[in-house]
């Protein structure tokens, strides 16, 4: 996530607050724009990005396409 925030401060040139609000931004907005079932992907991506903690897999009982 830090690449990114870097990247958008540098070509923007706004500060590291302002980059992570427009990729906050970015990241609604584009979850907005996807079905729900989808839109959560969203968030593990970035999740994985920023090298938080990934959500709990669901297990087997609670997957209906296993």
């Amino acid at each position: 996530m830090q690449e990114l925030i870097q990247q958008v401060k540098d070509k923007a040139g706004i500060s590291d607050e302002q980059a992570v609000q427009a990729i906050e931004a970015v990241k609604e907005f584009v979850k907005s724009k996807l079905p729900p079932m989808i839109a959560g992907n969203v968030d593990v991506w970035f999740a994985g990005m920023a090298g938080g903690a990934q959500p709990k897999k669901p297990d087997a009982a609670e997957d209906f396409l296993d």
